[in-house]
């Protein structure tokens, strides 16, 4: 890459100041809409049943293509665009609901994942005490395709400057995207945690590490892998990010070790959502009464340590959001959040699931705004690159609240989810109640998004991004976003699941 279009790219993504939370919230806003639409089209017309050529490519259009739009041509008009989308879904919803089609034959039901080995005794019906969470997939799959556009949208100017990363302080939609990718890994992560509860007594700390070793090491590998990339290709970088070696990867990579450290801190404060406000909040104080803050920002770069203190020491704000998205999983995952309820009163759990997440919701929220209110609080900045308390509450608020409207939309649409009376009717209603484009991004989720790295790196080696207009940028990220979804769902559709 010539030394002088290396500069440009590198200043077109430096020194940025970000946006309006109420703006990303406006832009965001798109996906949950678009499910909405979705929805309607399933559940009153049975748009999607069967899946066949015209279903797949509106469930494309529908799902990433109005993320698309939202990022970009839409992204000083988000408001007409969610209002674009859901004025057809309510039009839709106030006609008459279509005639359940004839089935010759019952298809294959896609097998989702379950978790049959932690079974609890005498189970009704052989349903999972982990179930099939519908909105779940929904909110990760919607996530992870906001990831992989803007990761290579953010190469054009038909991207907005304020959606790409902060330099230092404020808020953006790629800011709180990283963050909400640690945040939804957590989330899914409290499977796991829940199974080793349903034994007697935790594992020791050296088998845990172990464990953690193994999820670990590929991710370091990738992060080796891209490190020697990045640098063998001389590919533009923004240092200000991770610092001069570190990349995401590497944050993703020891993330395992400290969990399985923080689950004997669980012995003793058995709150997740506690342990990560007491990490956030000793973090915050280290930031505002040390000499830390002002070594990240300013220190000169002489050594390994502060050639890569930002993807160090951000590490710390990055654990606190995985350890809050455990703290949801562990009311979100259970079938049974209300233990004092029947178990087979699936309207009485979701009420109480739906009440749970509001609450949390609310909680997150009133924490991030008395950080950040100079009047009657801390009058703390959201800042990306330390990984501050700000922006760690500010990143659970926004996910928590996220999952509260998929659960609300699924409720709503889809009740026959949670009030299935056996385990292969629930499999069943699960099936009809999701997106097979959402399905797939969530199914092989950090696959995907490691080749849209790869495919963002090919596009920025043998494309002028920086000199494309508006249509030939459009051309390229709808063809880029065409490509990741079409890989998505062949391996969702040959039943391959990547595991790194």
């Amino acid at each position: 890459m010539a030394n002088s279009y290396k500069a440009l790219k590198e200043d077109f993504v430096s020194n940025l100041t970000g946006g309006e939370i109420l703006e990303i919230n406006y832009v965001t806003a798109i996906a949950p809409a678009a499910v909405v639409l979705w929805s309607v089209l399933q559940s009153r017309q049975s748009f999607f049943s069967p899946y066949g050529p015209a279903a797949s490519a509106a469930d494309f259009l529908i799902n990433c293509g109005a993320i698309l739009l939202a990022t970009t041509l839409y992204s000083s008009a988000p408001l007409l665009l969610n209002a674009l989308t859901i004025s057809p879904a309510l039009l839709l919803y106030f006609l008459p609901a279509a005639t359940p089609r004839y089935k010759k034959a019952k298809p294959p039901i896609r097998k989702f994942p379950t978790d049959s080995s932690v079974q609890s005794p005498g189970f009704e019906h052989g349903k999972d005490p982990l179930p099939i969470r519908p909105f779940l997939t929904t909110y990760r799959g919607a996530m992870m395709i906001v990831t992989c556009i803007a990761i290579l949208a953010v190469d054009f100017k038909v991207f907005p400057r304020r959606f790409a990363k902060v330099e230092n302080w404020g808020t953006s939609l790629m800011d709180l995207g990283v963050g909400s990718f640690v945040f939804s890994a957590g989330l899914v992560s409290a499977r796991s945690l829940f199974k080793e509860s349903l034994t007697p007594r935790l594992a020791a700390l050296h088998r845990r590490l172990l464990r953690s070793a193994r999820h670990s090491l590929p991710l370091l590998v990738l992060g080796l892998v891209r490190l020697y990339s990045v640098k063998g290709l001389d590919y533009a970088e923004h240092v200000t990010e991770y610092g001069v070696h570190w990349n995401f990867f590497f944050t993703l990579a020891f993330i395992p070790p400290f969990v399985a450290l923080f689950q004997s801190a669980f012995q003793i404060i058995p709150s997740y959502a506690i342990l990560s406000i007491l990490l956030g909040a000793t973090y915050q104080a280290g930031l505002e009464f040390t000499d830390l803050k002002a070594y990240i920002l300013t220190a000169p770069r002489t050594d390994l340590l502060s050639k890569n203190r930002e993807g160090v020491f951000s590490f710390f704000g990055y654990l606190a959001i995985f350890l809050a998205g455990q703290a949801t999983g562990m009311y979100v995952l259970p079938r049974d959040i209300k233990p004092d309820k029947k178990r087979s009163d699936g309207g009485e759990q979701r009420k109480a699931l739906l009440l749970t997440l509001a609450g949390w919701s609310a909680i997150w929220t009133f924490l991030f705004m008395f950080t950040t209110q100079y009047k009657y609080g801390l009058g703390l900045q959201v800042s990306r690159r330390l990984a501050n308390l700000p922006y760690f509450l500010w990143v659970t608020a926004f996910n928590c609240c996220q999952l509260t409207l998929f659960c609300l939309i699924e409720t709503f649409f889809f009740p026959s989810v949670y009030t299935a009376v056996d385990k292969t009717t629930e499999n069943e209603k699960c099936d009809e109640a999701t997106s097979k484009v959402l399905h797939a991004y969530n199914r092989n989720g950090l696959a995907i998004f490691l080749l849209a790295n790869l495919l963002t790196g090919l596009v920025n080696l043998t494309l002028p991004t920086l000199h494309m207009g508006r249509l030939q940028a459009m051309g390229v990220l709808v063809a880029y976003a065409a490509t990741l979804t079409g890989v998505a769902v062949t391996l969702d559709v040959y039943n391959i699941s990547v595991k790194l």
